[in-house]
């Protein structure tokens, strides 16, 4: 992994990141929220609740790639704290509400402060700095609806300082045209209120609350940096030694955002919203209990709370949310979800949820069908209700169909597969569903950006549709989409054996070079964010059908060596950040790669799944704040650690099987929701000792590498036998 050479001058802070988190009992001492912070991380040290809808806490900076975590931990100007964030996404939006506070006059551009790096603390649900030039000690906490700010002010004259037109973009131009309407208003002596629309990755609609518990004594217009922008306000206060704010907002209405503190939040003790929130992040962590090194518990229970961030729920207290066509829906389950990164979570994040988190799962699925009923077809990627059209497939379909597999309470699958169906058939906005049923493929000719991998992921999604069919008994629809789940093979060319672009008329793409990255936002290209030798491997649903296309078993595994020892490089004139935790060509910072060294194992060659998931433990997942290789996109580059560490992973999530890797941990046990105990031993794992000599489910051997979903809820013992020898 490239470092950043600006860190050199920073080893001591990095060694000693995890100085900054606060000591406490339980599993949460082993949660560093500072982990992912830089380099491509994209995540932050925000005060979260699990599944909620504010994240406050520090924003460093706010336009551009680095920045769409709002925060760098090698920065030292703070702007303010915004109120929400999303975790670890590869496109920007988000940081609403930057509230700054300060003593006396403050003479910096923004009320921007210098702080102390020893002063941060983070853990699961706080934050706190010293503000050095503004003389103030903040603390944010939260619960899943308001955020609570305490300031402790060192000097006379105390103010805080809103920016309505701050917000994690793109660019300088984007930061200009975020904020289309914004009106503010004075509720009372304690509070103001006020609603935005806001032109981010969607247009969404906030409307907020913010109360203090002291009365603000002036309030005056700040005007923005430049022409346009919305003015912001400085409001004024008594002397105080220390003061609180709790923040609201919904998507709803002024009314309702009011209701979420009167729901969540009536009185203002600091400490116990700080315990409630903590209490309920060890309800959640200790649910998986691991023995390993202080290094791997922190690794491992920081991945699980990445996982936690979201998806968020966006309903407010009374269930009521605003859809994805713009108006305003009761939930009737009281919940209503967003920030679904589907490209990159049905693959082991959504897997763990069922396990992990069951009890969400019913309300996540349930969203995704109100939202088809609402929209047409199932979400792609949504935030705050609206569709983004981010990234291809109809991934939304792997989820619903594996929680139908599972047969989840309170979710009807004839709705579901209703659901399933229609957005595999329904033509919309970047899926051609009349070109894929026409041509068994995506053309490059007709469909300019990404056909290649389209058609691939799109084969996955039919598969899918065809096993919820069958478990219906629909056995024409089965068939039917069982076919499509090929249509990769006519992407398949034997010359290079790789996938690659046709166009209608079946003619191959030329010249064609196979290490060019697609990126369909700034270069164009045949693939989503990769080139033909990453995205070959996308064949999730039928590995044996690969097999037989590369020529069988020896030749593919052959063709995989080839994979991981290829030169280094990426190839494009266009946008590459995407493309990083590289061995060879296999990417692990993005997320068509994550399957790929379990394909060793299916194979019958489990000793080089073993050395390649050590090598991406020891390069690519580090305790460190550049200690991630890629996006944590929302939990899924997390996800594959929590799996990968215990020693198994979801290839196929819909087969509801687990390939057998090799552990990373001596022991886990999974506290399973049904009252039994899945526990994972590794005998005799050492540095050396990495390869698998032996696996046993229950006492009895799994010859074949490979156990079920059902095998694992019946509680039990998965026991490895590790050596030095391959």
């Amino acid at each position: 992994m490239k470092k950043l050479v600006s860190f050199l001058s920073l080893v001591a802070l990095l060694s000693a990141c995890s100085g900054g988190k606060q000591a406490s009992m339980g599993h949460l001492q082993y949660v560093d929220p500072f982990i992912g912070t830089t380099y491509t991380g994209h995540t932050f040290p925000c005060a979260v609740y699990p599944f909620g809808m504010m994240q406050p806490g520090p924003q460093t900076g706010c336009i551009g790639w680095d920045y769409y975590g709002g925060y760098r931990y090698e920065d030292t100007i703070m702007q303010g704290f915004s109120q929400n964030r999303l975790n670890g996404t590869g496109c920007p939006d988000m940081g609403d509400l930057l509230m700054m506070p300060f003593c006396g006059k403050s003479t910096a551009e923004g009320f921007k402060s210098t702080f102390s790096k020893d002063s941060e603390v983070a853990t699961p649900g706080y934050y706190a700095v010293q503000l050095a030039d503004n003389a103030v000690k903040v603390e944010l906490t939260t619960t899943p609806h308001v955020a609570l700010h305490r300031y402790t002010f060192g000097k006379k004259n105390p103010a805080v300082y809103i920016n309505f037109q701050s917000g994690v973009v793109g660019s300088q131009d984007g930061y200009d045209r975020r904020v289309l309407r914004c009106e503010v208003q004075q509720e009372d002596e304690y509070a103001i209120s006020g609603y935005q629309r806001i032109n981010g990755w969607v247009e969404r609609d906030l409307y907020f609350v913010v109360r203090f518990n002291k009365p603000i004594l002036s309030i005056e217009d700040v005007k923005g940096a430049k022409e346009g922008e919305v003015p912001g306000k400085l409001l004024r206060f008594a002397d105080e030694k220390e003061m609180m704010a709790k923040v609201a907002i919904s998507m709803v209405g002024i009314d309702n955002a009011k209701r979420n503190i009167e729901s969540e939040l009536r009185d203002w003790d600091f400490e116990a919203v700080k315990e409630n929130v903590e209490n309920k992040w060890e309800s959640y962590l200790s649910r998986i209990d691991i023995e390993g090194t202080d290094d791997q518990k922190t690794n491992f229970y920081t991945a699980l709370y990445h996982t936690l961030i979201q998806p968020n729920n966006i309903a407010d207290t009374d269930g009521r949310y605003r859809n994805s066509k713009d108006s305003v829906a009761m939930s009737p389950f009281g919940k209503y979800f967003s920030t679904f990164s589907l490209w990159d979570t049905y693959r082991a994040a959504h897997p763990l949820y069922t396990l992990f988190t069951p009890e969400m799962v019913p309300a996540m699925v349930n969203t995704m069908l109100l939202h088809a009923e609402q929209y047409g077809y199932l979400p792609i990627w949504p935030i705050w209700g609206k569709e983004t059209h981010c990234m291809v497939g109809n991934h939304g379909i792997p989820v619903v169909v594996e929680a139908c597999l599972k047969d989840f309470p309170d979710i009807d699958p004839e709705w579901a597969y209703e659901w399933v169906k229609k957005s595999l058939l329904t033509p919309h906005k970047d899926y051609a569903a009349d070109l894929y049923a026409k041509y068994g493929y995506l053309p490059f000719d007709l469909v300019k950006n990404e056909s290649v991998s389209r058609t691939l992921e799109g084969a996955y999604d039919d598969y899918c549709a065809a096993l919820l069919a069958k478990k219906l008994g629909k056995e024409d629809d089965y068939a039917f989409f069982m076919e499509r789940s090929q249509y990769y093979k006519n992407l398949f060319d034997a010359e290079t054996g790789l996938m690659r672009g046709k166009d209608s008329k079946g003619r191959w793409r030329a010249p064609f070079d196979a290490f060019h990255l697609s990126h369909a936002s700034t270069i164009g290209g045949d693939y989503t964010e990769g080139n033909a030798w990453q995205y070959t491997w996308h064949v999730q649903q039928d590995i044996d059908g690969l097999v037989e296309l590369l020529g069988g078993t020896e030749k593919t595994l052959a063709k995989l060596d080839s994979l991981f020892v290829l030169d280094t490089r990426v190839e494009q004139e266009g946008f590459v950040k995407d493309v990083t935790g590289l061995i060879g060509q296999y990417a692990h910072g993005n997320e068509p790669s994550h399957h790929v060294v379990y394909m060793y194992s299916m194979l019958g060659r489990n000793d080089r799944t073993a050395e390649l998931v050590r090598e991406v433990f020891d390069r690519f997942y580090l305790p460190t704040p550049d200690g991630l290789c890629g996006n944590d996109d929302c939990g899924q580059m997390s996800a594959w650690y929590v799996f990968s560490a215990m020693g198994f992973y979801p290839v196929d999530p819909a087969s509801l099987e687990y390939v057998i890797g090799a552990p990373q941990l001596p022991k886990a046990s999974i506290k399973l929701s049904n009252g039994k105990t899945f526990t994972m031993i590794a005998h005799n794992l050492s540095k050396e000792n990495k390869y698998v000599k032996s696996v046993k489910m229950n006492g009895q051997e799994l010859d074949d590498f490979t156990f079920t979903y059902a095998d694992l809820m019946n509680g039990g013992t998965l026991e490895f036998e590790m050596s030095d020898v391959k």
